[in-house]
């Protein structure tokens, strides 16, 4: 099923992204995160996702994701400062968010995972497509990613891709660890009492895939059989990988990206 971002013929929209998008260009890392005067339109935009997101979370999240969520508390009500948003993830897990203009490089994303920052921007989706964006938006990154990295067993996933990321040095290597960044934080789902759940971002972030995501093919979560998979991002997902458990999820990838170095992953396409 195709995606579409919605936005590519909206002057106003294309203009007010720019701006938002303007704020976080050329930061350091040690600027402050800049506020956003965010319109009625988009705190309007913010609440109705949320509460599609939220009644779809009750029945289709994991049990972590909700658990950190509530920990975390990102208002549902009203598009949140990302600096006051970072600062209480800061105080609970350590990680803080950078602001980013747009998408970041994989590389250079991954960067900050390992410094416990992580990039996220500051616009919100295309209203024309409220439930599903191939671009990453401030709803999929706080909402998505923000709302995990509450909990300690999450953090360190992401620190531990981070560092995978910096360690390698092939291209092929990167991309690989990209993949599995794909299948698990992004998309990735886990049994519990029998019900399969999304703990994935992208998945935890979009109703249309949400929606979708019960009826794509699910395999079992193993690092060797992602070398032979393929993905696009403006698609919802045909093939996802379920994991018996968050401990399995952290014991295969966490392994994973703890040890993981050129030679390893060279090793497995082979």
């Amino acid at each position: 099923m195709q995606r579409t971002s919605g936005h590519a013929a909206d002057a106003a929209y294309e203009t007010r992204r720019g701006e938002i998008a303007a704020l976080a260009a050329g930061l350091t890392p040690d600027d402050p995160v800049p506020v956003v005067e965010y319109t009625d339109r988009e705190h309007e935009l913010w609440q109705m996702v949320c509460a599609e997101l939220t009644a779809r979370h009750r029945t289709q999240a994991a049990a972590e994701y909700l658990e950190s969520a509530e920990r975390l508390a990102i208002p549902m009500d009203h598009v949140p400062q990302l600096r006051d948003v970072s600062g209480r993830l800061g105080s609970i897990s350590g990680f803080r968010f950078r602001p980013a203009p747009t998408l970041v490089p994989f590389e250079e994303f991954c960067g900050a995972l390992a410094d416990s920052f992580f990039c996220s921007t500051q616009y919100l989706r295309h209203p024309g497509t409220p439930f599903y964006t191939e671009d990453p938006d401030m709803l999929h990154d706080l909402i998505g990613h923000g709302s995990v990295l509450a909990n300690d067993r999450f953090a360190r996933l992401y620190r531990l891709a981070g560092e995978a990321a910096v360690r390698v040095q092939s291209p092929e290597a990167l991309q690989f660890i990209g993949k599995v960044f794909w299948f698990t934080l992004e998309c990735g789902v886990v049994r519990e009492r029998g019900e399969r759940k999304a703990y994935g971002a992208t998945l935890l972030s979009s109703c249309g895939e949400l929606d979708y995501f019960r009826d794509a093919e699910i395999r079992p979560l193993d690092i060797r059989s992602l070398v032979d998979v393929e993905y696009v991002i403006s698609t919802y997902q045909s093939i996802l990988f379920e994991a018996d458990s968050m401990d399995q999820v952290e014991d295969t990838v966490g392994t994973f990206w703890e040890e993981c170095d050129d030679d390893s992953i060279s090793a497995l396409h082979r």
